[in-house]
């Protein structure tokens, strides 16, 4: 069992920055994937990016490449997600997820993580 806890969400306007924080129980780097979802009224649950332990790599959503930047502190008890240029459609709540198995082809399903944080919500609006 691993508690997940996010924050720094809030609201801002176009073009600004914000950086979310997810707060693990236990270090993630004893799982095999770390990930950010975000999920927008009436839409499902996308995934945003993912780091996973067994290739070390970092992987990105096509929509928020050269914007959001993923990393986490030295012992892996918390993991970042900075958020820069956002626009409108950024606007979700955003949750932290743990897998205990990683997949490079299909990190971005939701199904495929076992513990998830009670999210934060982002709202992006002038």
């Amino acid at each position: 069992q691993v508690q997940l806890v996010e924050s720094g969400g809030g609201l801002v306007q176009p073009g600004e920055s914000l950086r979310l924080s997810c707060a693990a129980s236990k270090s993630t780097l004893n799982f095999y994937a770390v990930a950010w979802f975000r999920q927008a009224p009436g839409k499902e649950r996308e995934g945003v990016s993912c780091f996973s332990t067994s290739d070390r790599r970092t992987y990105y959503a096509d929509s928020v490449k050269g914007r959001f930047t993923m990393s986490g502190d030295s012992d892996g008890n918390t993991v970042y997600l900075q958020l820069n240029s956002l626009k409108p459609e950024d606007t979700a709540v955003y949750y932290c997820a743990i897998g205990l198995g990683f997949w490079a082809t299909s990190w971005y399903q939701p199904h495929l993580y076992d513990y998830w944080g009670q999210g934060t919500q982002v709202t992006v609006s002038s």
